[in-house]
């Protein structure tokens, strides 16, 4: 360990863990962000706002939108005018969150990696880079193939990864083997801590060594840090405690 801290512009929130209040006061949601210490944040759900309005509520906060999820059927069906949302958001990445359950096997995942080769190509020719988001069951092993290392084999080119540290854990792997095996392929992060019982907790609070995982981030290509909670007892708590397990950690 060093006294390396992340740049405070890669401090991010995903805005999934803000999606009560957001509901409620989209700006002023972003506003009280940007009052933390937040300097950019993930787009998930719109609430009936807007791509050009959320853009605005970021601009008027001073915040950066970094990227948006976007479904695999959005994917499928209007990518076009999923990255020309993206580009008015001002984001530099169109992350698809998650693959249909149906798709959840070896022959499903190289359906996926196909569509995603294809989506990709979309995204570069667009200014932008596709990524994918993984949940636990992605690292699945079946008929002896490890579903995520199919996507792996996309070009990296046209396929990048927004890492989810708890679910990458919950999977039964190690984040930083991924970043050393795997260089430059995970440009974002979902920073998110794992309690004892295996439940989700505040950045910081938890169990995972995020130190150790960061000590290999540089090889990975991460540049943002985005800050998750899947079910915060209080959104505001969480997003507190969690900027300053984040901004404080030293790796």
């Amino acid at each position: 360990m060093t006294d390396r801290t992340i740049p405070a512009d890669g401090i991010g929130m995903h805005l999934y863990t803000m999606r009560d209040v957001l509901a409620e006061d989209y700006p002023g949601t972003l506003k009280r962000l940007a009052d933390i210490g937040y300097r950019t944040v993930g787009v998930s759900g719109r609430f009936e706002h807007s791509a050009a309005e959320i853009r605005g509520f970021a601009d008027d906060a001073g915040l950066g939108i970094v990227l948006e999820h976007v479904g695999y059927a959005r994917m499928l069906e209007d990518w076009a005018g999923a990255l020309a949302d993206v580009q008015t958001l001002g984001g530099k990445w169109a992350v698809v969150p998650s693959i249909p359950s149906e798709l959840h096997s070896v022959e499903g995942f190289k359906t996926a990696a196909a569509a995603f080769t294809e989506a990709g190509k979309a995204a570069r020719d667009a200014g932008l880079k596709l990524l994918f988001h993984n949940h636990g069951h992605d690292f699945d092993e079946i008929d002896g193939r490890v579903l995520y290392d199919i996507l792996l084999d996309v070009d990296p080119e046209l396929l990048g990864f927004e890492l989810d540290l708890y679910w990458a854990v919950d999977g039964g792997h190690d984040p930083a083997k991924l970043f050393q095996d795997h260089p430059g392929r995970f440009p974002a992060l979902h920073v998110k801590d794992m309690a004892e019982d295996g439940s989700w907790e505040d950045v910081g609070a938890g169990k995972l060594d995020f130190a150790a995982m960061f000590a290999h981030a540089e090889s990975g290509g991460v540049e943002q840090y985005l800050v998750e909670h899947d079910k915060p007892t209080d959104a505001w708590t969480s997003a507190e405690r969690s900027y300053r397990g984040l901004s404080e950690l030293r790796y």
